[in-house]
């Protein structure tokens, strides 16, 4: 059996009272781009903390190739890091910085002038070498902290939310270039971030943090189609949930009473359906469609509260007889979507395989 490249195992942190991280175990391929993905306070930045060695694990261990890295301090673990602030040196120039951990490490004046060049032209700086970093944009200093971070050929690049201090078109722009630089490099990242959207984009896979555990791990569409927990539903695209009771289970289905007059079939997907036990019913908002007349095998009566219109789709709230809200996106030129008002009452339908059944 192979050993996995990186491995994480049981880590625990606490800080006196307070329960960080409480068991966190993941195993990380060799040039894979896994991402910790959760709100603030799930644990996914102190993991990678851990991992940089700047802190100290209550428990649990770190192997890269077999080996642990608890014995070794951080700047010892040869491992590259970047930052949501670029802590560049204000008074050395790019090519300066991005020398300065070749220096530390006393290699060679002509090795270390060749990975200088070798990083501007892999961040597409190359000449910017001279430029002081007051003299850049927000953007271009990232890649700056980047490339710094890449010079000396790290087995592991951990970065934590690096690009949350960027206005979301850079942001954009800074992702596709991490994307490529992953691919040309192979190097094997840990990207720590909230946003899921930048998480989809970038990872080959994605671990989902919750309260100091990882509630899933996954490609970004595993995660979309097949949430193993609730909190994974509700973090990993937009969703919405119907309250109710498991009323019968028919082979793969469960059929959810929601309300008084309505039984609503859906998948299980988390939790053992039994009938009597409460369950949510999940639907994603563009699975939905609007009619004036119920056209699917499932169909719920519903009255139009809000349409915005966002471009590409236009987003219709809708609320139940029973006040719960149904969130419905209805792509550009959607018939569906003309002569639709406040107030109005229409049928909301979709069909049986697209909503999940998260059982108590």
């Amino acid at each position: 059996m192979t050993t996995p490249f990186l491995q994480i195992q049981n880590i625990r942190k606490v800080y006196g009272d307070v329960v960080a991280v409480t068991d966190v175990t993941l195993d990380v391929a060799k040039g894979e781009f896994m991402t910790f993905l959760g709100p603030s306070g799930s644990g996914k930045s102190t993991t990678l903390y851990v991992l940089a060695g700047l802190q100290e694990p209550t428990a649990g261990d770190i192997l890269l190739q077999g080996s642990t890295l608890l014995d070794t301090p951080s700047h010892k673990r040869n491992i590259g890091m970047v930052f949501q602030r670029y802590t560049l040196f204000p008074h050395l120039s790019v090519g300066e910085n991005i020398a300065f951990p070749l220096r530390v490490r006393r290699r060679p004046k002509n090795e270390i002038d060749a990975a200088v060049r070798r990083v501007l032209k892999l961040v597409r700086l190359e000449s910017f070498e001279d430029r002081m970093p007051a003299k850049m944009s927000g953007g271009q200093q990232q890649r700056v902290a980047l490339a710094r971070a890449l010079a000396y050929d790290p087995p592991v690049l951990l970065m934590d939310e690096p690009l949350s201090a960027l206005d979301k078109k850079l942001r954009e722009e800074i992702q596709y270039e991490i994307r490529r630089i992953h691919q040309e490099t192979g190097v094997t990242i840990l990207y720590v971030t909230h946003d899921q959207e930048e998480a989809l984009r970038l990872s080959d896979r994605i671990a989902v943090f919750s309260k100091g555990v990882i509630d899933q791990v996954g490609t970004g569409s595993e995660l979309y189609a097949d949430p193993a927990t609730r909190f994974v539903a509700e973090f990993i695209g937009d969703s919405d949930f119907l309250e109710g009771k498991v009323e019968a289970v028919n082979g793969k289905h469960a059929d959810i009473r929601v309300g008084d007059d309505l039984v609503i079939p859906a998948v299980p997907t988390h939790g053992a359906p039994t009938p009597g036990r409460g369950a949510a019913v999940m639907l994603r908002p563009e699975r939905v469609s609007l009619s004036q007349t119920p056209n699917a095998a499932s169909s719920l009566p519903v009255t139009v509260v809000d349409i915005t219109f966002l471009g590409n789709n236009t987003h219709v709230l809708t609320e139940t007889k029973a006040r719960e809200r149904l969130s419905v996106r209805l792509p550009f030129g959607h018939a569906a979507a003309n002569g639709l008002r406040p107030g109005q009452s229409v049928w909301a339908s979709w069909e049986p395989s697209d909503a999940q059944a998260f059982c108590a």
